[in-house]
C-alpha cells in the first residue's frame, strides 16, 4: 500500500513540475513591445534615401516614436508631431541596447532639443536639459553636457553612414565617451563619418522613418546662433545653436518591431509549398512531444504499480518475517 501511496505522489510531482516549467517561461517573455509588429508600409515622411543598406527596413529590430512639440518659425503657433525611427540591432547592439535601456527609463521625457544646426543636426538626449520652473529657457547649468553618467564604447559598422534622417551618438573628445545624448541629421553628414575625420567620427545607430518633415521643421527653428529663423541666412560659425522656442520632447517610447514580413502581427503562415501537414506538426510538436511523455508516463508508473501487488500470504507460502497470532494446541491426551 505504501508502495502505491508513492507512485502516486511521484506521479503528482511530475505533473506540478510540468505545470512550473511552463509558469518560468511565461515570466521570462520580452518586453510587451516585442510582440508588436509594425508595418513599414505605414510610413510615408521619410528621409531622402541613399543607397546602402540603411534604407531598407529589417524584421524583428526595435522601433520607436519621439513625441514632439515645437515653434516652427516666429510669429507661428506651437505644432506637435510624431518622429519614428528604426533601431538597426542587427549592426550596433551596444549602441542600441544602450538607447533601448535610456528609453525604458523614461529619462528622455519631457526633455527639449538644446543643440540645433539648420542644415546638419538636431541634438537631444541630455537629461539635465529640462525648462527650470517651467520657464524656458531656464535650466540646468549642465545641460549640454549632462548624461546617465554611463559610457559606452565607439560603435562603427560599415552598413551605418551619416545618411539624411540617419540617428548618432554624441560624444565628446574621448572616443568612448557617449552616454544619452543623441542627435538627427537634418540633411546628410558624412563628414562625421570615420572615414572623413582624424578622431574617429561618430557612430550612427538608426534612421528616421516616418516623421521627417518635423525634424526638418525643427532644424529651421530659429536659435541664438539664427535667430531669424530662414534657412537662407545661416550663422557660418554656428555650433551651439539654442532653439529660441523651446522644442519640447513630451515623450519617447518604444512601440514595436518593423515587421516587413507580417510574421509579429499574423504568425506564420501555412501552405503546400510550406509543409502542410509537416508543418503543422512541426509548429505543435512541443505540446506533442509532452502531452505523449506524459501520458506513456503515467501509463508505465500505473502498470507496474499493478504488477508489484503481492499475493496474500499463505500457510504453505509465508515470508520469513510472518508470525503466529497463536500457538497449535497439543491434542494428545
Amino acid at each position: 500500500m505504501k508502495g502505491r501511496l508513492a507512485l502516486l505522489l511521484v506521479v503528482n510531482l511530475v505533473l506540478m513540475s510540468c505545470g512550473t516549467v511552463g509558469s518560468a517561461t511565461a515570466d521570462e517573455q520580452q518586453p510587451a513591445w516585442r510582440s508588436v509588429g509594425i508595418d513599414p508600409t505605414q510610413w510615408t515622411d521619410g528621409p531622402v534615401e541613399e543607397d546602402t543598406p540603411m534604407k531598407n527596413t529589417y524584421q524583428g529590430n526595435a522601433v520607436f516614436e519621439i513625441e514632439v512639440s515645437y515653434i516652427p518659425s516666429l510669429g507661428s503657433s506651437r505644432q506637435s508631431g510624431t518622429i519614428t525611427l528604426e533601431l538597426f540591432e542587427q549592426w550596433a547592439p551596444i549602441t542600441t541596447a544602450n538607447m533601448i535601456k535610456n528609453v525604458e527609463s523614461g529619462i528622455y521625457d519631457g526633455i527639449f532639443f538644446h543643440r540645433v544646426i539648420d542644415d546638419f543636426v538636431t541634438q537631444s538626449g541630455d537629461p539635465t536639459c529640462k525648462s527650470a520652473f517651467g520657464f524656458y529657457p531656464l535650466t540646468s547649468l549642465e545641460c549640454g553636457s549632462g548624461g546617465t553618467g554611463t559610457t559606452i564604447p565607439l560603435e562603427h559598422e560599415d552598413n551605418l553612414s551619416h545618411v539624411d534622417g540617419a540617428i548618432g551618438m554624441a560624444r565628446s573628445q574621448e572616443e568612448d565617451s557617449a552616454d544619452s545624448q543623441w542627435y538627427i541629421a537634418e540633411t546628410e553628414a558624412h563628414n562625421l563619418d570615420p572615414e572623413n575625420r582624424d578622431d574617429g567620427g561618430y557612430a550612427t545607430f538608426g534612421i528616421v522613418r516616418d516623421g521627417m518633415s518635423h525634424v526638418r521643421n525643427i532644424a529651421k527653428s530659429p536659435t541664438s546662433d539664427d535667430p531669424t529663423g530662414n534657412e537662407d541666412i545661416q550663422n557660418p560659425a554656428s555650433s551651439a545653436g539654442r532653439p529660441v522656442n523651446e522644442i519640447l520632447i513630451t515623450s519617447v517610447t518604444l512601440t514595436g518591431v518593423s515587421d516587413p514580413d507580417g510574421t509579429v502581427r499574423f504568425g506564420l503562415q501555412d501552405s503546400e509549398d510550406e509543409g502542410g501537414f509537416f508543418a503543422l506538426v512541426e509548429e505543435f510538436y512541443a505540446v506533442i512531444f509532452t502531452s505523449t511523455f506524459l501520458i506513456g508516463t503515467v501509463v508505465l508508473l500505473a502498470g507496474w504499480m499493478f504488477a508489484r501487488i503481492d499475493t496474500p500470504l499463505s500457510i504453505y507460502a509465508q515470508s520469513k518475517d510472518v508470525s503466529l497470532d497463536a500457538l497449535l494446541l497439543d491434542e494428545t491426551p
